[in-house]
């Protein structure tokens, strides 16, 4: 099982796999269209109130992944086509941020790493 977590600005490629974007907000600047993936899972994203609350400060980010994780487990039925996707192939979570390592989508690619079975 292979998930990965890449920008969404960047080129698709071949091994990205099934492609989630996982942002409760359509990203800046990208057509729908345009944009090659799977499945837009506004769902699995953090509640806007933790988004909010977070606003991607590096000083908050292991209480952010902590109450995320709470989000997480309390809708499985949003992470979960995630990882029947990746028992089968690689998976790449797309996301907007320019912060490369505090995002939600690195978040989730930890979480989703703890639910392996």
């Amino acid at each position: 099982m292979r998930i990965h977590a890449k920008r969404v600005y960047e080129e698709a490629a071949k091994s990205d796999g099934a492609r989630f974007l996982v942002e409760r907000l359509w990203p800046r600047g990208l057509k729908k269209e345009a944009l090659a993936m799977e499945a837009w899972l506004k769902e699995v994203a953090p509640s806007g109130t933790l988004r909010a609350w977070f606003s991607h400060d590096p000083k908050k980010w292991a209480e952010f992944q902590r109450r995320y994780r709470a989000e997480l487990d309390a809708r499985p039925e949003a992470w979960r086509p995630i990882l029947d996707a990746a028992r089968r192939r690689a998976v790449t979570l797309l996301y907007s941020s320019r912060d490369t390592e505090h995002n939600n989508a690195v978040a989730l690619l930890a979480y989703l790493e703890s639910k392996r079975e």
